[in-house]
């Protein structure tokens, strides 16, 4: 895939996948409607917030330099394993899921609380079932030693280096 296209590709995957799972369904959930008469959690939820959009924003950056896109029907030729990549296998599942836990902060809406438990827990079948056979089958040896060496879902301290 050329570069331009994967642009393209990841920006319109980015506002249809993780746009309507943080954006469409929590506002569904809350009408984004203020709960929350702590000011102090309002911030945290902000920090969350943004804590969250870094890496995925990142990791969908990252993909498009590698000329493909996160979606599963127009990846990339090689495994991306830099950026966020390099700490921890899910950034973007992780990112999706603290801006919503930092919405339910913010908004003090203990639903969307639930949904970014839903939401981990629904990524995570995605990526035991899908995900890690499906690059297993595409990357071979080379997506085996950096799942090895990457966790999942906890960061590592220090970033991973392909050796």
């Amino acid at each position: 895939m050329r570069k331009p296209s994967a642009v393209v590709g990841t920006v319109a995957f980015f506002v249809l996948a993780p746009g309507t799972v943080t954006g469409l369904i929590p506002w569904w959930i809350s009408r984004w409607e203020f709960h929350q008469p702590w000011l102090i959690a309002r911030i945290a939820g902000a920090v969350v917030i943004v804590a969250g959009l870094i890496p995925l924003l990142s990791a969908f950056i990252e993909f498009a330099r590698a000329a493909g896109t996160p979606a599963p029907l127009a990846p990339t030729e090689t495994l991306v394993v830099s950026g966020f990549n390099r700490y921890v296998r899910n950034p973007m599942y992780l990112g999706v899921v603290a801006i919503i836990a930092g919405q339910s902060l913010l908004l003090g809406q203990l639903p969307l609380l639930a949904y970014a438990a839903l939401v981990w827990a629904t990524t995570a079948l995605f990526v035991l079932t899908y995900e890690q056979p499906t690059l297993t089958a595409r990357y071979g040896p080379q997506y085996k030693h950096y799942r090895a060496a990457v966790p999942a879902w906890l960061p590592r301290l220090h970033p991973w280096r392909a050796e």
